[in-house]
């Protein structure tokens, strides 16, 4: 019995390396970034394309709307930890820097496969197409997005500065 507890307890592989219990690796972070930026995209596209289908407009004026929402709301979910310990146009800097190349991956991924999904962009709010196309969308553009944030984390740019400036103005 003792050598199988010692087995449960054996120390990591070499491959998982000391570092990785510290702190989260990159591609981890970069998953939480991806995760924080989705939830932005995700409320704004919903958004975009209910307002766009509800009022009957065009193709091209629903993603436009849709896609200012989906930037809209990705800044302010940035925003809203950064406004307290900067000040606004500080932190709208950050927000910026931090998230636009994240979103626009996002974005152009998830509203290129609802134009390619047949019938994705006339389908109702009451038709399962609509909801399962905006799901596959949604998720297709969080993984278009996820290697983009890791390589954002590995250079210091993308979420990397939120949380740098999150974490160093916190008292």
């Amino acid at each position: 019995m003792a050598d199988h507890t010692q087995a449960q307890h054996a120390p990591p592989a070499a491959t998982d390396g000391p570092s990785r219990a510290a702190a989260p690796g990159p591609w981890r972070l970069a998953l939480t970034a991806t995760m924080h930026c989705l939830t932005g995209c995700t409320i704004g596209e919903l958004a975009g394309m209910m307002i766009g289908m509800a009022l009957a407009l065009s193709n091209g004026v629903t993603i436009a709307l849709a896609t200012v929402l989906a930037f809209l709301f990705g800044y302010a979910f940035t925003l809203r930890p950064l406004i307290r310990t900067l000040p606004f146009r500080a932190a709208l800097g950050v927000a910026l820097a931090s998230d636009t190349f994240s979103i626009a991956v996002m974005e152009l991924v998830d509203n290129g496969v609802m134009l390619l999904i047949p019938g994705a962009m006339h389908a109702t709010l009451g038709q399962p197409l609509f909801w399962w196309s905006m799901a596959a969308s949604l998720l297709l553009g969080g993984l278009a997005a996820w290697p983009l944030n890791r390589w954002l984390i590995g250079r210091g740019l993308g979420h990397t500065r939120a949380h740098a400036a999150h974490a160093g103005h916190h008292h």
